[in-house]
C-alpha cells in the first residue's frame, strides 16, 4: 500500500518474512470479525492499546523492538482469493457469503498507528502501540502485532543487557543462528541483536538483508583437517603493498616458529607445537592475509595453539599485513585470555613488532550474561565476545508477554478488569510522555487523557500511580518528550513518521540506554522506573472500575 509522506506518496514494502500475512493469525479473531460483522458493529471505530506489564529476565527496562515489521504488515494488509477461500473452509458453513465478501475489501486504508520509536527503552503498562480503526479490522491485527513486537522486544532487551555487562569497549558479535528456534527466530534475532548493541553476525542471510556487518573465520574441523604443512602446495604470499613476493612463506613461519622457541623470554612456555594446526594456520594466512583470526583451542591454547597463531602472524608482519586475533572456544577464559595477553606483549618487546601486544582476543562457548559479569569480576584480556545460544533464544525469559487490549469504542472508554490488579487495563485514548530531571535522566513516564494539556518544562506536575492511591509525586520536568509519534495514518492527514534505517535505530537504543539513571539498567537488585497517570486520568480510571466492577450482595 501507498503511505502519504510530506505530500509524496511511497510504496512500503511487505514484511520481510513472507509467511506474515493476514492469515498469520489465531482463528478466533475471524470468528470475531464475523459476529461483528453479523451485529452491525464491523466498522464502529475502536481504540487499542499494545503493552506488557512486567520488565523481562529480573530488570526493570525494556527495549521496544518489530515496528517496521508491524507498519509493513498493515500497509499490505490484504487478503488474497486463495486466503478468503481457505477461511470459508474454517469457519462454519453458517457464515453468510456477505461476509466473505466484506473480507474481499478490507485493508488498513482507515486505520491509524501510534507508536513510541524503535529502540526506545519501554516500560510496563505504556503502550508501546496504539491502534486506531474499525474493530474488526484491528481486531485481525491483534495477534501478527503481537508475534512481531513480542520476540522482537524480548531479544533486543536480551542484547542490551549483554551490552551493558559486556561494557561499550568490547565488540559483541552474535553467533546464534546454528541453535536458533528455526530460520525465522534466526533472521530476527540476528536483526534485534544488533538493535540491541552487538556490531556484527554470522547470520550471511541477515546481513544481507539488513545490512548488518558481517563476522567470522574458521571452525575446529577446518583445523583438525590437515595433517602436516607438506600438504599446502601454494606456498608464494605477495606483500601487502605489493611490491615483492615471498616464494615460500611456510618457510618464513617455521623460522618465527624456531625463534620463538629459542626466545630467552618465551623460554620453558611452549616447545613442538602440533604441526597440523599450523598447517591450518598458514592455509589460512595464505587464504586471508588482511583476515587472519586462528581459532587457538583445538589442541591446547598455550603449548601450541597461541606460538603457532604467533609464528604467522609474525611472517605476515614481515610482509606488511597485520593479523586480526585469536578466538578462544573452551577452557577457563579469564586465565587463557591473560597468558595470550602476556605472550603477546612479549612478542612485541622481544622482536620489537609494534601494536603486537595489543592483539586482539575473542572468546566464544556458551556465553551468557552471568558469564560475561564473572569474567569481569575474574579480571580478564578479552576484547570480543562471540554470544549464540542463551542470547538468541533468550534462555533466561521465554516470552515478553505483551497484550493488545480494547480501551476506546465509538469514544466510550473501556476497561478490563481482574482480580489481580496488574492485568486492570488503563481505559481510553491516551498521549504519554517521558519527564527529565535537572541530571538529564528521564525520571518518570506519564499518561494522560488524550485531551489534557501538555506537561510543561518547569511546570509542577502530580503523577500519580494508576492503582496505588498513596504512591504519588510532584516533578517539575527540565524535559518533556512525547512517546507516542504516528507510523501510519491511514486516510487521515496527519503528518507520518519516517521508518528510520537499522543503524539509526540501534544509535538510538544505545541513547536511550545512555540516557538512563545507572540503577535503574543494573544488573542486580535495579530499581523500578516510575509509571503514572495524570491525577485526572488516575479519577477517571477509578470512576470507570467502580462504575464497571459489580456490586456483591450479602445475605
Amino acid at each position: 500500500m501507498e503511505a502519504k509522506e510530506n505530500g509524496a506518496v511511497r510504496v512500503i514494502d511487505g514484511p520481510t518474512n513472507p509467511m506474515v500475512t493476514p492469515l498469520l493469525t489465531d482463528l478466533y479473531q475471524f470468528t470475531m470479525a464475523y459476529a461483528y460483522w453479523k451485529a452491525g458493529k464491523h466498522n464502529e471505530r475502536a481504540v487499542f492499546d499494545l503493552y506488557f506489564r512486567k520488565n523481562p529476565f529480573g530488570g526493570e527496562f525494556t527495549v521496544f523492538a518489530g515496528l517496521e515489521e508491524c507498519i509493513k504488515l498493515i500497509a499490505n494488509f490484504k487478503l488474497t482469493e486463495e486466503e478468503i477461500s481457505f477461511i470459508r473452509e474454517s469457519l462454519p458453513g453458517s457464515c453468510e457469503e456477505g461476509f466473505f465478501n466484506y473480507l474481499r475489501e478490507i485493508d488498513c486504508s482507515d486505520v491509524e498507528v501510534y507508536a513510541i520509536a524503535e529502540g526506545t527503552v519501554v516500560f510496563p503498562k505504556v503502550p508501546l502501540l496504539r491502534v486506531e480503526g474499525p474493530v474488526a479490522v484491528v481486531q485481525l491485527l491483534e495477534t501478527p502485532v503481537l508475534n512481531l513486537v513480542n520476540f522482537a522486544s524480548l531479544v533486543a532487551t536480551n542484547a542490551a543487557r549483554h551490552r551493558l555487562v559486556a561494557g561499550k569497549s568490547k565488540m559483541l558479535l552474535e553467533f546464534g543462528l546454528r541453535r536458533a528456534q528455526g530460520p525465522d527466530g534466526a533472521i530476527g534475532a540476528s536483526k534485534y541483536c544488533y538493535i540491541g548493541g552487538f556490531d556484527a553476525t554470522s547470520n550471511v542471510a541477515a546481513g544481507r538483508l539488513f545490512g548488518i556487518p558481517l563476522r567470522g573465520t574458521h571452525s575446529h574441523a577446518f583445523v583438525s583437517s590437515f595433517m602436516s604443512p607438506d600438504e599446502i602446495l601454494e606456498r608464494s604470499l605477495c606483500s601487502s603493498d605489493g611490491s615483492s613476493t615471498c616464494e615460500d612463506f611456510v618457510s618464513l613461519v617455521q623460522s618465527w616458529l624456531s625463534k620463538m622457541q629459542w626466545s630467552k623470554s618465551l623460554g620453558g612456555i611452549f616447545g613442538e607445537t602440533n604441526q597440523s594446526e599450523l598447517a591450518a594456520f598458514m592455509s589460512y594466512a595464505l587464504a586471508f592475509p588482511n583476515n587472519f583470526l586462528a581459532l587457538v583451542d583445538t589442541y591446547d591454547v598455550i603449548r601450541s595453539g597461541v606460538p603457532n597463531f604467533c609464528a604467522v602472524a609474525l611472517a605476515l608482519s614481515d610482509l606488511g599485513y597485520k593479523a586480526v586475533g585469536i578466538r578462544l572456544d573452551s577452557g577457563d577464559l579469564a586465565y587463557l585470555s591473560g597468558e595470550a595477553r602476556k605472550i603477546f606483549h612479549t612478542i612485541e618487546k622481544e622482536f620489537g613488532v609494534p601494536g603486537f601486544g595489543k592483539t586482539s582476543i575473542t572468546a566464544s562457548n556458551d556465553l551468557n550474561e552471568e558469564t560475561l559479569d564473572a569474567l569481569n569480576k575474574q579480571g580478564h584480556e578479552v576484547d570480543c565476545y562471540g554470544i549464540g545460544t542463551y542470547l538468541v533464544t533468550c534462555y533466561a525469559q521465554a516470552a515478553l508477554g505483551c497484550v493488545f487490549k480494547l480501551v476506546e469504542i465509538n469514544n466510550q472508554p473501556r476497561i478490563k478488569l481482574s482480580e489481580d490488579v496488574s492485568k486492570v487495563s488503563i481505559p481510553c485514548k491516551k498521549r504519554c510522555y517521558r519527564l527529565y530531571g535537572k541530571e538529564g535522566y528521564s525520571l518518570v513516564d506519564i499518561m494522560t487523557g488524550e485531551n489534557e494539556p501538555c506537561p510543561k518544562v518547569g511546570e509542577r506536575i502530580l503523577c500519580r500511580h494508576p492503582f496505588n492511591e498513596s504512591k504519588r509525586a510532584y516533578v517539575v520536568p527540565t524535559r518533556v518528550e512525547e512517546l507516542l509519534k504516528c507510523y501510519w495514518p491511514g486516510k487521515s492527514d496527519k503528518v507520518r513518521e519516517d521508518l528510520p534505517a537499522l543503524k539509526d535505530i540501534r544509535d538510538h537504543c544505545i541513547k536511550q540506554l545512555e540516557r538512563m539513571r545507572p540503577d535503574h539498567i543494573r544488573r542486580l537488585n535495579p530499581t523500578p522506573y516510575k509509571v503514572s497517570v495524570s491525577a485526572k486520568l488516575y479519577d477517571f480510571i477509578h470512576f470507570l472500575w467502580l462504575n464497571e466492577a459489580p456490586v456483591g450482595e450479602l445475605q
